[in-house]
């Protein structure tokens, strides 16, 4: 049977070359347009841009008899325009808040094809992978609850994230670091990952490439954009990646399928409408549920060869996702839009694992003591989300002002059932380890039973105004009013008051101030309140209340290079009072929490863009400060000091070469099970371009085969040693 991505593949591509096909036919059969025609296809082209921060300039051909031919629309994108940290097209040097990028040319230049491997080049973010197959993210001391797509997105149960996203699927990833109450109602101090799609241009082409890497690492992906009409007016975009590959971990293998298509074009002369769809299809064979234990009873700490896994030969974790999304803008007036925007996905994972664990303070000397929990599930999820809003500018007291005000609705729903196995499977001593992959039977699995569902909803109402108080100075005053409603159980707990949980009502306000010193230099302040529903448990298994706080930082941001370089540092603040924090397991072998009042402080410096032509770097480093309750040290599995560093160049005595390193340094962290001492990781990539349309790529990750321990926040995994994968690059 034919494999549903590649169905799903040839029907998007034969629908681009069907419009290639119909446009063709329509030039060859028409004569030649009138001028009006023409200056309606270019404005429609302009018109397209509206909104993301372009600029269009166009040049004209005629044919014999004077008539316009064919406009030609140069588009030139504004590489720093977000509406990631409060909603408003602001540039990022004039945003409140501390942002980064991460373009899709770094990513492709360091082979980061996974969002989490991408993220470790991020100024202020950890990737506490702990796990194969999961993670969590932090920033300034807390896990980020909120990642988004587009702008739009709720907040994810725990902070926790299922498998890796395809980085070939986007544009680029914003990192918003701080309170993100403005984007959602609800929030923490951490910060927002917020993944931008790649959409339609409005030039024909694309690239294919391949890559070949250790441990068997195959990989194919395919980025085709197409122009429909010959007025330009519709555009469509195919992305398909595929990727098999083993693992230095021992018998771990990823595979992961991936088809995206989308198109967009004008409705009308106002009117701008894009619809995509995209399927992923991820399996991960004998992952590790839970990781290592290096813990000994008698307080040391066991080390193990880097291959070391928990896992065993039966176990698989398989997901599927299903999402779609549409999106029509809609010019109202001069400088107003009305936008609409519809996301739904769709998620299954089918899962055999077994969890490794002690009864005890550790391994035994002779590392026995571990026993093993094993696992059969199938869980389905459902994301709906809708959101309308009106953004424009308008003019007051003789200065300009933009205003955007709207509202959303968002719904998750989650249902898991269990295959159980017989008692006397469950909880069975295991080897001594490092033990193989035939260390524990398969149980014989029951019948498919429902286990738990749990649905939330969440309301919004939002408003967000910039007011220019003089030339200078100007503020920024946002407000949220939620609702949040839910029932059932978490997506990862039993709570004894499943059926019903109480309905939660809050308005949160959200304040900035920006002063321009110059031109290049601007100074800012921003204050926002935090509250976030909590999906923890204590140890009655009732939900935790809900955590508050609040959230300072002040900046500076200056321009340098004639805008080519963007520094920018911030001091910053926080409180999270009720935080839910681990205190244990209960005998059901269920984690509980307390809440704790947990404060954040320090301060982070970025510097960002290009040092010429040809070379560009980003250079990040954090500072930080954690304190409980009783005012010593916290979390002490996040590291207090981190430095990043970024930096490609084209070599000018040998053209068509490019070369790249980056490098992570984190301080000692020390988390339940293991300690990791301070460390650092550095990767680099050499590429050189072979023709005009061909270009060669080795990347070489861990380049100083540094052995270290990564996501200790929960158990522990050892980094990957050195490895390297070259790629192939064709411009379609």
């Amino acid at each position: 049977m034919t494999h549903p991505f590649l169905m799903t593949a040839c029907a998007f591509a034969a629908c681009l070359a069907l419009g290639d096909a119909r446009a063709q036919e329509a030039a060859a059969s028409a004569q030649p347009a009138p001028s009006t025609a023409n200056a309606a296809a270019a404005a429609a082209a302009t018109a397209s841009t509206a909104g993301t921060g372009t600029s269009a300039s166009g040049a004209a051909t005629r044919t014999a008899d004077g008539s316009l031919d064919r406009i030609y629309v140069q588009v030139k994108r504004e590489t720093r325009l977000s509406k990631g940290a409060v909603g408003l097209p602001i540039a990022i040097k004039d945003t409140p808040q501390s942002i980064s990028t991460l373009d899709k040319d770094d990513m492709a230049n360091f082979g980061l094809t996974g969002a989490n491997d991408a993220l470790k080049l991020a100024t202020g973010v950890n990737v506490d992978q702990y796990e194969t197959n999961r993670a969590t993210f932090n920033s300034r001391g807390f896990e980020v609850q909120l990642t988004q797509i587009d702008g739009v997105g709720m907040t994810n149960d725990w902070g926790t994230v299922v498998g890796q996203q395809d980085t070939y699927l986007f544009e680029r990833i914003e990192l918003i670091r701080g309170a993100n109450g403005m984007l959602t109602g609800v929030g923490n101090a951490s910060g927002t990952i917020n993944y931008i799609r790649k959409r339609p241009t409005n030039v024909d082409g694309g690239e294919v490439n391949l890559t070949y890497g250790q441990w068997g690492q195959l990989r194919g992906a395919l980025d085709y954009n197409k122009v429909l009409t010959q007025d330009g007016r519709w555009a469509g975009r195919l992305v398909v990646v595929h990727e098999d590959k083993d693992s230095y971990l021992r018998a771990l293998n990823d595979k992961r399928s991936t088809v995206y298509g989308v198109v967009d074009g004008q409705i009308g002369r106002a009117g701008t409408l894009t619809f995509g769809v995209s399927l992923n299809d991820s399996k991960q064979h004998s992952p590790m549920w839970g990781s290592l234990i290096v813990k000994r009873v008698d307080g040391t700490q066991a080390e193990f060869d880097q291959s070391a896994s928990t896992s065993v030969d039966w176990t698989y974790w398989n997901t599927k996702s299903q999402s779609a999304f549409v999106e029509y803008t809609h010019e109202l007036a001069k400088g107003w839009e009305l936008k609409a925007t519809s996301n739904f996905r769709h998620n299954e994972e089918n899962t055999k694992l077994l969890y490794a664990y002690t009864n005890g303070g550790g391994l035994n000397l002779d590392n026995t003591g571990l026993y093993g929990w094993p696992y059969h599930a199938s869980t389905r999820t459902n994301n709906r989300l809708f959101d309308l809003s009106v953004s424009g500018a308008f003019n007051a007291m003789g200065r300009a002002h933009s205003t955007m005000f709207g509202i959303s609705r968002s719904t998750q729903t989650t249902s898991t059932d269990l295959f159980a196995a017989p008692a006397a499977q469950m909880y069975l001593p295991l080897p001594a380890f490092p033990y193989g992959g035939d260390a524990y039977t398969e149980p014989t699995w029951g019948a498919r039973t429902f286990d738990r569902s749990g649905e939330q909803t969440l309301t919004r109402l939002y408003g967000v105004v910039r007011l220019s108080l003089s030339e200078n100075l100007k503020t920024i005053l946002g407000v949220n009013a939620i609702k949040l409603e839910r029932e059932g159980s978490s997506a990862y707990g039993n709570a004894a008051n499943a059926v019903n949980y109480p309905d939660t009502k809050k308005t949160t306000p959200y304040a900035g101030l920006t002063y321009d010193f110059t031109p290049d230099v601007m100074g800012y302040v921003s204050y926002s309140t935090i509250f976030q529903n909590q999906d923890q448990t204590d140890a009655n298994k009732n939900y935790l209340d809900p955590v508050k706080g609040k959230n300072v930082e002040v900046g500076v941001k200056s321009e340098w290079l004639n805008k080519q370089l963007l520094t920018t540092f911030a001091l910053f603040k926080a409180e999270q009072l009720g935080l839910a924090t681990y205190a244990g397991d209960l005998a059901d072998k269920t984690a509980f929490y307390v809440p704790k009042d947990v404060r954040s402080k320090g301060f982070e410096f970025e510097a960002t863009g290009r040092l010429s032509r040809d070379s560009k770097m980003t250079v990040g480093y954090t500072r930080l400060i954690l304190t409980g309750p009783d005012g010593n040290a916290i979390y002490n599995w996040v590291p207090r000091t981190t430095i990043n560093a970024v930096f490609d160049t084209r070599m000018d005595t040998v053209p068509g070469l490019r070369l790249g390193v980056a490098g992570r340094w984190q301080s000692v962290v020390v988390g339940p099970n293991a300690t990791q001492g301070a460390y650092m990781v550095a990767d680099a990539f050499a590429s050189y371009d072979l023709n005009d349309k061909t270009s060669i790529r080795l990347n070489v990750n861990n380049l100083l085969d540094k052995k270290y321990l990564r996501g200790i926040a929960y158990g522990a995994i050892y980094g990957a040693p050195r490895n390297a994968a070259v790629t192939l690059n064709y411009k379609l």
